[in-house]
């Protein structure tokens, strides 16, 4: 299912169930204080049907922005739905009536708030943030998790203020946002010609590195770990990160302060997980990973990153295990079991999409010829206005298989 409509169709169920959920305890209220009467049945129902029809609307807006997934937000879209909803229900209410429209009427339509309207504002609040929140989820999970042998990949659409990306280790070039969106885009469609279902996390304007979704979380099988950016001006991008994973129905752990990690920093080769102690990940975020991954399989390796940005930027491995790296930018090679030097800095990247794929970039043809000559499929994409930023294939997408 594509993102918008998994978007759409998750907004649409959600909004219904909201609906549904606050008309029939309005009327629960007022059958029970009316022992139940089937007149009086009807006179309710009829009331509070324009306010659930306008609630109904209000729901859908508010989940097809993306407000359901924090609780916070789910809070405001609950209290304004159970405000605005019922106002104009009763204000159709009164003109049907025959009520004429002046300030006089003001008064009162505010004053069944606390009255008449009361249970339908309540429940509206408790609703959306309980409910509202839990529809959301799993609709937004329909088509990707539920299908045996899925595979989906986390992407996020650049900022419009890409250009303003942190750089530490390379020098600040210009940036073609309108390429880097058309290269994005590429990238997206490789994914998915190779099996993955893209998840869009919401997107972020004002974080200019948010496109790089790796160093937001990290998926092992089940469990996903909520990194903590090493830089302070990234933190901002797990909020909606997390999110969404939850709504994958994966388990979360976090890595807490004083403790920090960046996604980029760390590679899984089968069982073995090692971590990039550098500029972005420090002694106790490796720590607190290796906690959350006590028992679970893993054995966590600390390697030390000087020459580059993250771990990442410098080695990945095949789907064989080989560690593949350049040189020049690896601070020890003698730290993974098996290393094969690469002859491009770009070359040191891939992605693993099959036993038998990997995802690479444009800009180290040679590294790909390579890795073709040891029996691999290599799918090319373009992805040099992100390497202007020291991003590579692995930093645009989080894979969960």
């Amino acid at each position: 299912m594509l993102p918008i409509v998994r978007r759409l169709v998750a907004s649409l169920v959600t909004a219904v169930a909201l609906a549904l959920t606050v008309h029939l305890a309005s009327l629960l209220a007022f059958s029970i204080a009316n022992s139940f009467a089937a007149e009086s049945l009807g006179q309710m129902n009829s009331y509070f049907l324009p306010a659930s029809l306008v609630a109904f609307v209000i729901y859908f807006l508010f989940a097809l922005a993306g407000a359901l997934q924090l609780w916070y937000t789910a809070l405001a879209s609950g209290v304004v739905a159970g405000v605005v909803a019922p106002l104009v229900g009763s204000l159709v209410g009164a003109v049907a009536a025959g009520a004429t429209l002046t300030a006089d009427i003001v008064g009162p339509l505010l004053g069944t708030l606390l009255t008449v309207n009361l249970v339908f504002l309540v429940t509206s609040i408790v609703a959306t943030v309980t409910l509202g929140r839990r529809v959301w989820a799993a609709m937004q999970a329909v088509g990707v998790s539920s299908r045996d042998g899925e595979r989906f990949a986390l992407v996020r659409t650049p900022s419009p203020t890409l250009a303003d990306g942190l750089v530490t280790h390379i020098d600040r070039v210009a940036i073609d946002t309108d390429l880097a969106d058309s290269q994005w885009d590429a990238y997206v469609a490789a994914l998915a010609d190779n099996g993955f279902a893209t998840v869009e996390v919401d997107a972020a304007p004002d974080l200019a590195d948010s496109v790089f979704v790796e160093d937001a979380v990290v998926v092992f099988g089940e469990l996903a770990v909520i990194a903590n950016p090493g830089h302070e001006s990234r933190r901002g991008e797990i909020v909606a990160v997390e999110a969404s994973v939850t709504a994958f129905g994966l388990d979360v752990a976090r890595i807490e302060a004083p403790g920090t990690l960046d996604g980029g920093d760390v590679l899984k080769v089968a069982s073995t997980v090692y971590v990039g102690r550098g500029g972005r990940t420090n002694g106790e975020g490796i720590r607190q990973l290796r906690a959350i991954l006590a028992g679970r399989g893993y054995t966590v390796v600390a390697v030390p990153v000087t020459k580059v940005l993250h771990l990442k930027s410098a080695v990945t491995a095949l789907p064989d295990g080989t560690v593949i790296g350049y040189p020049p930018l690896v601070d020890d090679p003698s730290v993974f079991d098996r290393f094969l030097a690469m002859p491009e800095e770009g070359g040191a990247h891939v992605v693993v999409l099959a036993d038998d794929t990997v995802l690479m970039a444009a800009s180290a043809p040679q590294s790909a010829a390579l890795v073709e000559s040891l029996g691999y499929r290599v799918v090319v994409v373009d992805i040099g206005e992100f390497e202007k930023l020291e991003g590579c294939v692995t930093c645009l997408s989080v894979r969960v298989r």
